[in-house]
Order: structure tokens, then C-alpha cells, then sequence
């Protein structure tokens, strides 16, 4: 492993379909995460098998999730082995045939043993973390969290130990034979854009 990966690829990080999409560089890997909003997150409980979606942050090489002391997913998860993905979708793949339709995507996954963050530190540090995700310096624009509020909050640190990168760029895969036929084949550019602010109209 150079210094430039996230983690060596093991039995469960490594790409085999498409393997030449695979990734494991640490600049990758961390700029799909801090791109992304939403991660899936997918643990084993009392009720089974589920996967729910879930903000989080990233702080250098470690993935955070947080949420309210009472979250079943986040009590499940307390030292718990667990699977997070976050997948950017970048385009609509149109190949001329039906087989061959695809998406353009940059996605992450993450294994790992979720640890429970005790530190009030360390904590604070992931909450500001959070909100900065959402949007860039604006936890020196709100409220930071009191004592209470941190108290009611759980969060989980998952290792970027073990994770990879899966990355499709480019126009659809086509068929020769396809090529005269009279159907468009391309791309179709998708964007998440953030709005203007709306004002909640409650303050004084």
C-alpha cells in the first residue's frame, strides 16, 4: 500500500466487475465523500438485515455518523461491523440499445467496525464537521451544540481502513451493428444544484 491509498484493497474493497473502474487512492475516495450528502449505511439488527440513509462527515481519514441516542441503527451499530456507501450520479448513459443503457457514477464503500466517540472533543469537532458539509463555514454561522444537546447526540467513527472507489466516465458502449440504427446514443449531464436561500420568516 503507498501513502497515496485509502487502504490496500482486501477481499471485500476490491473492483472485480469492471475492475479497471476500481479506485483506491485517498484523494479520490475523499473527494467522492466530501461531494456527497447521503450515505447508505447497512448493519445487521434484531430486525435483520437494512440499509438507511444517513448525513454524515468525513474528517481525514475517518467516516462519521451521528444522530439522536435513542437511533436503533446507530445502537445497533456500536461496535458493530458495518457497510456505508455514498454514489454520486454524474449522467444518464443512452446506448442505441436497450442492453447497453448505463449511468455515469463516482461511488465509495466503506467496511469497517463502527466505534463509539466518547470524547467531547472530538465530538464537538464531528458535529461542526457535519454541518460544514452541508454548507462550507457555516458552523461559525449558527449556534454550536450545548452541553444537553451533545449529550443527546451519538456518534459512531468508522475507519477508512478498508474502503474503495468505482468511477464510470465516458459515452455508452455500442454495439457496430448498432451504429445504423436511427436512435440516439449519448449522454444526458445530471447536476445537483443549491438554490437561493428562503428566509424561514421567523426571525424577530
Amino acid at each position: 500500500m503507498t501513502t497515496d491509498s485509502i487502504s490496500a484493497p482486501s477481499a471485500r474493497t476490491t473492483v472485480r466487475r469492471k475492475a479497471d473502474r476500481g479506485c483506491y487512492e485517498r484523494e479520490v475516495v475523499h473527494a467522492i465523500l466530501d461531494e456527497g450528502l447521503v450515505a447508505h449505511v447497512g448493519f445487521t439488527s434484531d430486525f435483520g438485515v437494512a440499509v438507511l440513509p444517513m448525513v454524515y462527515a468525513r474528517l481525514d481519514d475517518d467516516l462519521y455518523l451521528h444522530g439522536t441516542v435513542g437511533n436503533h441503527m446507530l445502537r445497533a451499530l456500536d461496535a458493530a461491523d458495518v457497510c456505508v456507501t455514498v454514489t454520486l450520479v454524474d449522467a444518464l448513459v443512452l446506448s442505441r440499445s436497450a442492453f447497453h443503457h448505463s449511468m455515469n457514477y463516482r461511488s465509495v464503500v466503506v467496511y469497517g467496525r463502527a466505534e463509539l466517540v466518547t470524547d467531547d472533543d472530538e465530538k464537538d469537532r464531528v458535529l461542526r464537521a457535519v454541518v460544514d458539509h452541508m454548507i462550507a463555514g457555516r458552523s461559525e454561522q449558527c449556534r454550536p451544540p450545548t452541553s444537553e444537546e451533545r449529550r443527546a447526540t451519538r456518534v459512531l467513527r468508522v475507519p477508512l481502513h478498508e474502503a474503495s472507489a468505482k468511477v464510470r466516465t465516458g459515452p455508452p458502449i455500442e454495439e457496430v451493428a448498432d451504429l445504423a440504427l436511427p436512435y440516439f446514443g449519448g449522454e444526458v449531464p445530471l447536476t445537483l444544484v443549491r438554490g437561493a436561500l428562503v428566509p424561514d420568516g421567523l426571525s424577530p
